[in-house]
């Protein structure tokens, strides 16, 4: 293993930094701690002889206490020196720095409720030349929309005689086409709950801690669920502070099928939302065009700096010196003793 498979790739752009200079004002620390405050004395077995005074008389030496202090050799110091710069070093927080970037901050929920009730099945709508049911345009067509809410989390609901979540909230907008793509009318039952659809959706947001809350409800029908009345239900979003615009899908007379018109203005107008009423491609993209206007996206934008810590290079380089000098003084310590 070579050092260039140790050190971190860095990516252009970046400049080497030291966070906490300051902290290299303490490499004379140890020579002050030498110097200032006295050197460890260790005690030793001393030879004592019947003779001793005579010999120191014989000498001129006089006897010193049974005590030594321990030296370390050269190569010992500047080992130990290396220990406490490399220390230092990791202390100071070494680092590449990148120039400050921009980071988007998630601002919104937007719920899309979709009806994919049997009625969604009627083939009375033409997309590029083509012969499409109502819910085959709408997928084609809100994938555009939801491509464009680069800022918002973006959630599926789905309902018919009942409402299940196809998608949480989330910012993965590849994801939500996805599981867009895999729902298929009939999923939910026959009938149009939209009083249900609401209240699920209530809860949906409620599990979300983003307080920006608008929903999207697409029918093509008129209520036929007996549960949930769905003005209640507008009220009730209106206290959590859900947003509502009503989208009725097709001719509000085409193939038997009406579109309850006036109340899903009461929906909209309740929760301070919109109503509106697509049944061509033309008119779906003025929709999605206008819903842009009125809840344009929106970015909350937080400062930082792409970095790449070094810390526990030097950090490393001092533990593995520690050992070494460790490891080297035990065995001279062994070789004296066997040679003694």
């Amino acid at each position: 293993m070579t050092l260039l498979n140790i050190l971190p790739e860095i990516p252009g752009g970046m400049h080497f930094e030291i966070v906490h200079k300051w902290v290299f004002l303490l490499l004379p620390l140890p020579i002050l701690v030498y110097l200032l405050i006295p050197a460890l004395r260790k005690k030793r077995a001393a030879l004592l002889t019947p003779f001793f005074p005579r010999t120191i008389q014989i000498s001129s030496q006089h006897p010193k206490k049974s005590a030594w202090i321990s030296h370390r050799s050269l190569l010992g110091w500047i080992a130990l020196s290396l220990c406490w710069i490399c220390l230092l070093a990791a202390a100071s927080s070494p680092q590449f720095t990148g120039q400050p970037q921009k980071k988007t901050r998630t601002v919104r929920s937007f719920l899309i409720a979709a009806d994919i009730s049997f009625s969604m099945a009627q083939t009375d709508w033409s997309v590029d030349g083509k012969r499409m049911s109502r819910w085959g345009a709408v997928k084609y067509l809100m994938k555009d929309f939801i491509k464009e809410r680069k800022s918002d989390q973006i959630g599926l609901e789905m309902f018919a005689t009942h409402a299940y979540l196809q998608a949480p909230l989330t910012t993965d907008l590849e994801t939500i086409n996805w599981l867009l793509d895999q729902t298929e009318v009939g999923m939910a039952g026959q009938m149009t709950s939209i009083g249900e659809a609401i209240a699920f959706g209530i809860k949906i947001f409620r599990q979300d801690t983003i307080k920006q809350r608008v929903m999207l409800l697409m029918t093509d029908g008129v209520d036929g669920g007996t549960e949930i009345s769905p003005l209640d239900a507008a009220i009730a979003a209106k206290h959590d502070s859900v947003m509502i615009y009503t989208l009725g899908i097709g001719n509000a007379t085409s193939g038997g099928y009406a579109i309850d018109e006036k109340l899903l203005t009461d929906i909209a107008e309740t929760t301070g939302g919109k109503y509106f009423r697509a049944d061509s491609q033309q008119e779906m993209q003025q929709v999605y065009a206008e819903l842009n206007k009125l809840q344009p996206v929106e970015y909350e934008e937080e400062a930082y700096k792409p970095r790449v810590l070094l810390y526990m290079y030097p950090l490393g380089i001092a533990i593995a010196l520690a050992m070494i000098v460790y490891m080297v003084s035990a065995i001279f310590h062994l070789l004296k003793q066997w040679h003694a």
